[in-house]
């Protein structure tokens, strides 16, 4: 698996680059880190979660998987605005949030705690687009 932070200005090109050139792409929408929590994402759940997940899309061959960090807890709690939010391709709604990518678009997401329960992950990672 081969992982690539994206800065949410940049997340469109890049995740075009990424979907023609690969055909697993997976993308982590979580918290940015915090340096006062140890440089740990300041959302408990994606903290969690973010082990599972990469293990898990890591077993997939040659998948990508793009981490799309939402911001600050102020910038995504209080910007009902937010990009991830408004965009109609990711809706995002809650993190963490883990969406398969295709070709055509988005394909199946687990949200929130979904993105730390073993066998939704496993069914989410064997399920072929």
């Amino acid at each position: 698996m081969k992982s690539k932070r994206v800065p949410i200005d940049e997340f469109d090109q890049t995740l075009k680059e990424t979907v023609a050139e690969n055909d697993e792409v997976f993308v982590l929408f979580f918290g940015t880190e915090d340096p006062d929590k140890n440089d740990e994402s300041w959302c408990p759940d994606c903290v969690i979660a973010d082990p599972l997940v990469r293990k898990w899309v890591g077993k997939v061959p040659n998948s990508v998987l793009l981490e799309a960090p939402v911001g600050t807890r102020s910038e995504w709690k209080l910007n009902s605005t937010h990009i991830y939010r408004i965009n109609p391709n990711i809706s995002l709604r809650a993190i963490p949030t883990l969406i398969r990518w295709t070709k055509n678009g988005p394909d199946g997401r687990l949200v929130e705690e979904e993105c730390a329960d073993q066998a939704k992950l496993e069914a989410f990672i064997s399920t072929k687009a």
